[in-house]
């Protein structure tokens, strides 16, 4: 499904079963769900999350910096001639990469700086930086779709979050859950256990066509439904 979707039916209906079972719908709450239900996609630089907390603008000042950096290293000779041209020319190409490219590498660099020095602040940190490590390895609809995926996020939540009530971790951990349920109606669906090879799928649409945005349409105005009953059981509870 498109990110859109996935944002809509993840959100919209993990804080609504919440509302509906009595947990109350915090400001907190929202904020996880909405990274929750895109969270999964993290694997593929292009997707909404990643592009959205790695926008073009952001990636144009990576290459600048990249670029000064080379002169810097160049000028000053940090490296002994010629290392300091190689390295230069290594730094200056390595800015021309493509965007999708840059995305990993900035995550991969993100993930080892949570690893290393964020462990020092919390403990989390260190689970947090290798889970960045692992998704810009790993390719799209793996490791990230499945239930060990699931898993990690929802205990890494429970972990951080648990003293400030339990609707926080349970929010991001069914927004997490519902975006694998619905990529599993795509034709490709998704592998819930490797290493064993069996696909949840129920090869409904394929994301991008017109049957995939019809049936999208579907999944959104169901989650509208159950949102309206959420609201107007709120207003009934006050």
């Amino acid at each position: 499904m498109m990110g859109r979707a996935h944002l809509i039916i993840g959100t919209g209906v993990s804080l609504s079963v919440l509302a509906l079972s009595g947990y109350e719908v915090t400001p907190a709450a929202v904020a996880v769900a909405v990274v929750g239900s895109l969270l999964p996609d993290i694997d593929e630089p292009n997707s909404m999350l990643v592009s959205r907390a790695l926008p073009n603008k952001l990636l144009r000042l990576v290459q600048l910096l990249m670029i000064v950096a080379a002169g810097w290293v160049f000028f000053t000779r940090l490296a002994p001639p010629p290392w300091n041209l190689v390295l230069a020319l290594l730094m200056i190409s390595a800015s021309f990469m493509p965007s999708r490219s840059m995305r990993k590498v900035i995550i991969f660099l993100i993930g080892i700086g949570l690893a290393w020095y964020g462990e020092s602040y919390a403990p989390w940190n260190y689970i947090a930086g290798c889970l960045l490590i692992i998704c810009t390895l790993v390719p799209h609809r793996g490791l990230t779709h499945t239930v060990y995926g699931t898993a990690a996020w929802t205990a890494l939540l429970y972990g951080t979050t648990r003293l400030h009530g339990d609707s926080i971790w349970l929010a991001g951990g069914m927004a997490y859950l519902l975006h694998l349920l619905a990529d599993s109606l795509t034709n490709n669906g998704i592998k819930p256990l490797p290493p064993f090879k069996w696909k949840l799928r129920f090869k409904l649409m394929s994301t991008g066509t017109r049957k995939g945005t019809r049936v999208e349409n579907v999944c959104i105005a169901l989650t509208a439904v159950l949102v309206v009953i959420a609201l107007l059981r709120y207003k009934h509870l006050i």
